[in-house]
């Protein structure tokens, strides 16, 4: 599951992918936006045919956050 969202993150981001760990934070760190973070979550609804609730969103902060949510969701 980690190495499918640093590949799906990597796409927004111009950091390398081997360079994405659990603690890497998406505004932080990567320097996404919140329209980019939207774009990433619609990608990973797309991606594993699921519906990330809006109030969730925000949740997400970190890598690990995504992970942890696809895990027990998907």
């Amino acid at each position: 599951m980690l190495e499918k969202v640093k590949e799906i993150i990597q796409n927004y981001t111009e950091l390398p992918a081997g360079e994405i760990t659990l603690e890497t934070d998406l505004v932080k760190d990567l320097d996404l936006n919140s329209l980019d973070v939207v774009n990433i979550v619609v990608t990973f609804e797309d991606e594993f045919d699921i519906e990330i609730p809006d109030r969730v969103i925000s949740s997400l902060t970190k890598v690990v956050d995504i992970v942890k949510y696809l895990e027990e969701h998907v």
